[in-house]
C-alpha cells in the first residue's frame, strides 16, 4: 500500500497534537515523496507550519465557523482539491469523518469512540485512552493499516528568527545559562480544560515555596512562563517568593516558548500543553500530575523526565474524557514543597 497524499486531523491542544508528531515521523519514513497536510486549531498551527514533514497546513477554529456555511465550504473545497488519499483522524468526532468522507478520500483511519466512526473505512475501537501512553494509541492507527512503526520521540522545529528571539530576550535579562542553572516554572497550564484548569494545577504558595528553596540551594535563575492568561497566577507566586525572578509570561508566541525552554536546563511544570513542548524540546522535565494519569498522558518518553504524584488510592480521577466530581483535590493540594524538591535536585 502506498500513499502519495496524506491527510492528519488533529484540531486540539498543543500535547495532543505533539502526541501525534511520532506519527508523522513514521509516515514520513514509510512515504518519503508524499504530501503530508494536517487540519488544526490556530493556536497549534505554528508548531505545525514549521515542521519539516508537514507541506500544507488547514486551520479550523470551530467558533469562526459556526453559521458561516460559506466559510466551511471554503475549507472543504481547499481540502477536496488536494485529492488526499488517506486521512489519519484523530478528532473522535463524527463530523470530521463526514468532511473526508464529502472531500472523497477513500481510506479514512480513526477511532470508533461511541459509534463516531461511522464515517469510517478503517476504525479502532476505543472507549478512553487508558493503560498506555496516548502516543501509542495514536501509533495503533497505523498499525491497524500495516504501516511499520518505530519509536520515535515527538518533534518540535524551532524556526532561527524564534530562536534569536530567545537569545536577545536572555540578553536583555542579563542571564547567562553558562554561568548558573536556569530553570523555567510554568505554575499555569491546563488551558484546554479551560475553567477547570484549576485542578492540574499546584499552589501558587507551593510554587513559590520550592523556587525560593532551588535559588537558596542551587543558586539557579528561574524563569517564570506562561500565556497571558496565566498573568494573576504567576504574580501571586512573585509576591510570595522572597528572591527575584525573570519574568516571561504573556512575553512569548507559542514557538518564542519553545526557544525559551529550549535555553534551559529544565523545566518543573503542571500537567498541560507547556510540559509536553519542554519535551519535545529536549528538555529534562519535574511535572506535578493531580487527577490525570501520567502514564496516558504525561511526558513522551519517560527518559529524562520525572514526574511527581501522591498516589492516593483515588488517582486517577480523569478516566475517560470525564473528571469525577472532586471538591478537594487532596491529590494536588497533600503534595508538599519537599516531595516536589527531593525529584528538582535530580535535574540539577
Amino acid at each position: 500500500m502506498s500513499f502519495k497524499k496524506i491527510l492528519i486531523i488533529n484540531p486540539y491542544g498543543i500535547g495532543d497534537v505533539l502526541f501525534t508528531t511520532p506519527v508523522i515521523s513514521n509516515l514520513r519514513l514509510a512515504y518519503p515523496q508524499a504530501t503530508i497536510a494536517y487540519l488544526a486549531n490556530q493556536r497549534t498551527a505554528d508548531f505545525l507550519k514549521f515542521n519539516s514533514d508537514i507541506a500544507q497546513v488547514f486551520i479550523y477554529e470551530r467558533d469562526e465557523f459556526v453559521g458561516k456555511p460559506l466559510k466551511y465550504w471554503e475549507l472543504f473545497n481547499s481540502i477536496k482539491q488536494q485529492g488526499f488519499e488517506v486521512v489519519f483522524d484523530f478528532s473522535l468526532n463524527s463530523s470530521f469523518g463526514f468532511l473526508s468522507f464529502a472531500c472523497e478520500i477513500n481510506k479514512r483511519v480513526g477511532f470508533d469512540y461511541r459509534k463516531r466512526g461511522l464515517f469510517l473505512t478503517d476504525r479502532l475501537p476505543m472507549l478512553g485512552f487508558e493503560e498506555k501512553h496516548v502516543v501509542e494509541y495514536y501509533l495503533d492507527l497505523l498499525r491497524m493499516v500495516q504501516i511499520p512503526v518505530r519509536s520515535l520521540p515527538m518533534k518540535l522545529d524551532i524556526p532561527a528568527l524564534d530562536i534569536q528571539w530567545a537569545q536577545g530576550w536572555l540578553n536583555a535579562h542579563k542571564i547567562d545559562p553558562a554561568s548558573k542553572p536556569l530553570i523555567a516554572v510554568l505554575p499555569g497550564g491546563g488551558a484546554s480544560w479551560g475553567n477547570a484548569a484549576k485542578h492540574k494545577r499546584w499552589s501558587a504558595s507551593n510554587y513559590a515555596h520550592l523556587i525560593d528553596k532551588i535559588i537558596e540551594n542551587f543558586d539557579a535563575a528561574i524563569i517564570l512562563m506562561g500565556d497571558s492568561r496565566e498573568e494573576e497566577l504567576c504574580r501571586e507566586v512573585i509576591s510570595l517568593a522572597h528572591f527575584p525572578l525573570h519574568f516571561a509570561v504573556g512575553e512569548t508566541s507559542v514557538l518564542g516558548l519553545a526557544a525559551l525552554l529550549k535555553e534551559c536546563q529544565g523545566a518543573i511544570v503542571n500537567d498541560g500543553g507547556p510540559l509536553h513542548v519542554a519535551a519535545a524540546v529536549g528538555k529534562k522535565t519535574v511535572s506535578i500530575f493531580g487527577p490525570v494519569d501520567p502514564l496516558v498522558y504525561g511526558p513522551y518518553p519517560l527518559t529524562d523526565h520525572t514526574v511527581v504524584q501522591k498516589l492516593l488510592p483515588c488517582q486517577p480521577c480523569y478516566r475517560r474524557f470525564r473528571m469525577a466530581r472532586c471538591g478537594h483535590i487532596s491529590c494536588l493540594g497533600e503534595l508538599s514543597v519537599e516531595e516536589v524538591y527531593r525529584k528538582v535536585q535530580n535535574i540539577l
